[in-house]
């Protein structure tokens, strides 16, 4: 532990939300700082009542630092007219990791793979006997974490939410695997996402390593109007290393997996590991749940549960790779979202939609493939199985890949995830 200079030892700290990653820094802090905590939510607060404060007594106190969840919104949030006042005392617990300890970390960025980046890499470093830790958006909140040594070594998954808050937070290798247009409608516009994106960058210090996607054209804009003192080794995700043509794993069969990978493998060498166990590791890999999962798979039909698809930017990647598509998307489009691949392209593809959002994806998809409309899931797949028994096509493919934010009737890309594998699971025993 790094004592030095830490700016919130004994300090009178507010704890703004009390999910995981707020639980894990009152734990963390309790004894080393005066905490009180707050949550937008009543019912959280009553599981400390002794160190929660009201609203109002909030408004009236002075704190030296407030650690702010990421998932809150400083726009929309109860307390919105005291953090703007206050914007300056806002820290988050990757600061207070990060002024306690000194480890090693590579922390992962970017629209689409963070988490399967991230997990691929830290099976790889465990495989090797390494103390890796998988931590932040992904994994356990990173001041959870017991029994650090100065060996510890941590995989961090950082969103722009994380990022954007952080002020003093930094990270010996840092990597932004892509950038496209994303939560614009927290962010306000496309250069605030990538300002948050970049101060993973930003913070660095001067022996640092950041990897980064060569030809990704928001990153290489970035790199070119700043002068960054850092080595930044740029990727070429077009390339395919020798390596590719030993792994046997379906799960690298889309391009951004593929490209998720590249970014591991070249980490990897600039880690020093074993490439033999690289290569067991990545054909062992069975992937996220629903994050491009395979659940069903014969001869004749592949069922894809991509729920974590938020964006028509994420499952593009995994179009680009298949043949005989029954798309299915829902949710919530994002603002500023776009689908660029041509009518060509898509040639493939037939579109399902389902859910209140139909007309936005229609809008985006329209002139590009064949759309359908449905009231739910269940009808949805009624009509797709219909079309595949009568097409008699060699393969099919039923992707559910949602393109949208999940919270119109789920929780989060979990439950729909599991929700859709549910259905799936029926269909199928209904049906053999």
């Amino acid at each position: 532990m790094n004592k030095i200079n830490n700016i919130f030892l004994k300090k009178k700290i507010l704890i703004y939300g009390l999910g995981k990653s707020g639980i894990s820094t009152y734990n963390f802090l309790r004894h080393k700082a005066q905490i009180n905590l707050f949550d937008d939510n009543p019912k959280n607060d009553t599981k400390f009542t002794k160190k929660s404060l009201s609203f109002n007594k909030i408004l009236k106190s002075k704190f030296d630092f407030i650690i702010i969840s990421p998932g809150i919104d400083f726009s929309k949030c109860r307390l919105s007219k005291y953090l703007k006042q206050n914007s300056s005392k806002i820290y988050t617990d990757l600061d207070v990791f990060c002024s306690f300890f000194s480890n090693d970390s590579i922390t992962i960025t970017g629209t689409n793979g963070k988490s399967t980046t991230a997990k691929i890499l830290y099976d790889v470093l465990r495989s090797q006997k390494k103390d890796a830790r998988l931590v932040g958006n992904i994994g356990n909140p990173i001041l959870s974490e017991k029994k650090i040594s100065k060996k510890t070594f941590f995989v961090i998954e950082a969103s722009s939410y994380q990022l954007d808050y952080s002020k003093i937070f930094k990270s010996k290798y840092s990597v932004i695997l892509n950038i496209t247009p994303d939560h614009i409608e927290r962010h306000k516009n496309f250069k605030n996402y990538i300002e948050a994106k970049f101060k993973l960058l930003d913070s660095q210090a001067i022996k640092s390593v950041a990897f980064v996607k060569r030809n990704d054209p928001v990153i290489a804009k970035r790199l070119r109007s700043k002068n960054y003192k850092q080595k930044i080794i740029k990727i070429d995700t077009s390339l395919r290393p020798s390596i590719f043509n030993k792994i046997k794993n379906k799960y690298f069969m889309s391009s951004g997996n593929r490209e998720n990978l590249i970014f591991v493998l070249k980490i990897c060498k600039i880690l020093s590991l074993n490439k033999k166990k690289i290569l067991e590791t990545i054909n062992k890999f069975k992937g996220l749940k629903y994050r491009q999962q395979i659940i069903f798979d014969n001869n004749h039909l592949t069922i894809i549960n991509d729920s974590k698809s938020t964006s028509l930017a994420s499952s593009e990647n995994l179009l680009k790779n298949l043949k005989n598509v029954y798309w299915i998307l829902c949710g919530i489009p994002k603002k500023g979202d776009k689908f660029n691949l041509t009518k060509f392209q898509c040639k493939y593809f037939k579109g399902y939609i389902f859910g209140k959002h139909q007309i936005e994806f229609n809008k985006n998809l329209k002139n590009k493939l064949t759309i359908k409309k449905f009231k739910n899931l269940k009808d949805t797949l009624n009509q797709i199985f219909l079309e595949i028994k009568y097409n008699k096509v060699e393969k099919n493919t039923i992707l559910f890949s949602p393109a949208g934010a999940s919270f119109d009737n789920f929780k989060n890309f979990e439950d729909r995830g599991l929700y859709f594998n549910q259905i799936i699971k029926k269909y199928l025993n209904a049906n053999r």
